[in-house]
């Protein structure tokens, strides 16, 4: 039986003294992309490693990619045949390099996920799977009938979470929408984490906002993430084209294959002039983006989580979210919460911004989001895997 030191680094094993693990964490995407995976990515690999364990990434490899670290193991791969940045992995790599694993931790149900299933089968070692995507939402990527891929991604979920000794999941709403996609794995609820300390040390720049083009007394709407489709971003420019103010302007940061149709749209909507389609900002610079803002709009329905919400939460920022279960969940009663209509958000919108200047102070909310503490319940779970453990005889086909 396995015991954890809690506030030390270390697993602690009775009979054989004390002893690091070796984590393999398995993602279809890395850096150099940018987004809310890769982000928690980060920070739950940050806080293993400040306990004292070893972090392999094992994630397909980038063209023109220089890698910084030799803890990162690049499987080769190939373009997929749509517009995206992520890549088709090809399942070969030098066993070598993956030796003597500890934990398996995969985040993706895809090739690089089954890869790291038979690596744990293999290696008689437990398989976590973190579920930060509802696959069946990106079906508009597939090039074929859009109910046969919706379908197609459901029973892939519910095959990969069934074969894992634990699911993770960030919310309650993923919880039971797992349940109802028919996984019977264990299920955990562990959000994924970010520096809230990080986020919360931005500063308001008038020079940054004069660059988004923000007027001198104007106030400035932010939206955050990557570009596509499923994060319905084409409701926050129709909500801000219902918006008399002509001294406000929307602020979009992020990039992605569905980029320029938002530019056509916004001019459809005659909210070009007033909209900044900011591109992907460096992560360092993010945190002042947010303390520049004069409130936060999220539109997505798609997420798990929604990672930007809690940046925002951490940056003080108010926030007007379309309503689903998993952003009430990350929200806990703070922001305003709306239902999914234009009309619905230019309100909300409308009334955070005729309160005034905000306090520009972290949530409460957003502590419980703190990355270090909740890698903390990570390693508890891991060490409770390696004192109980129940693995499959067979892999899944």
């Amino acid at each position: 039986m396995c015991s954890w030191v809690r506030g030390g680094p270390k697993l602690t094993k009775k009979s054989q003294g004390v002893r690091a693990l070796r984590v393999g964490l398995f993602s279809e995407c890395y850096r150099p992309i940018q987004n809310g995976i890769v982000a928690s990515l980060d920070v739950l690999a940050d806080a293993l490693r400040a306990h004292g364990h070893e972090v392999i990434f094992v994630t397909p490899s980038m063209p023109g990619y220089q890698e910084s670290h030799d803890d990162i193991v690049r499987v080769p791969s190939l373009p997929l045949p749509t517009r995206t940045a992520y890549r088709l992995t090809i399942p070969l790599v030098a066993p070598q390099r993956l030796a003597n694993l500890s934990i398996v931790h995969t985040h993706s149900p895809f090739v690089t996920g089954w890869m790291g299933l038979r690596l744990a089968r293999r290696q008689g070692v437990p398989l976590v799977f973190t579920y930060h995507t509802q696959l069946e939402e990106y079906a508009h990527y597939v090039p074929f009938d859009p109910r046969a891929a919706r379908s197609a991604a459901s029973q892939l979920t519910r095959s990969y979470a069934n074969a894992a000794d634990v699911v993770v999941v960030p919310t309650a709403a993923m919880q039971t929408r797992l349940r109802a996609l028919g996984v019977r794995s264990r299920i955990e609820i562990v959000p994924s984490g970010i520096d809230v300390r990080f986020f919360a040390g931005g500063r308001r720049s008038e020079a940054l906002r004069s660059r988004l083009g923000v007027p001198p007394d104007g106030k400035m709407l932010l939206s955050v993430g990557r570009l596509g489709r499923e994060k319905n971003v084409e409701l926050a420019l129709e909500a801000f084209a219902r918006l008399s103010d002509p001294s406000v302007r929307l602020v979009i940061v992020g990039d992605g294959v569905h980029r320029a149709a938002l530019e056509r749209k916004a001019a459809r909507s005659g909210v070009a002039g007033r909209t900044t389609f900011a591109r992907e900002f460096a992560r360092e610079a993010l945190p002042d983006a947010y303390a520049s803002a004069d409130a936060f709009v999220f539109t997505s329905v798609s997420e798990t989580q929604g990672l930007v919400l809690v940046e925002a939460l951490a940056a003080g920022l108010p926030i007007v979210a379309v309503d689903t279960p998993q952003t009430r969940d990350v929200l806990g009663g703070a922001g305003t919460v709306v239902p999914a209509t234009a009309a619905a958000l230019a309100g909300g919108l409308a009334r955070v911004l005729a309160a005034g200047p905000h306090a520009a102070q972290i949530s409460p909310i957003a502590l419980r989001f703190d990355g270090p503490s909740l890698a903390g319940r990570i390693l508890d779970l891991y060490g409770d895997l390696l004192g109980n453990r129940r693995v499959p005889d067979v892999v899944p086909a």
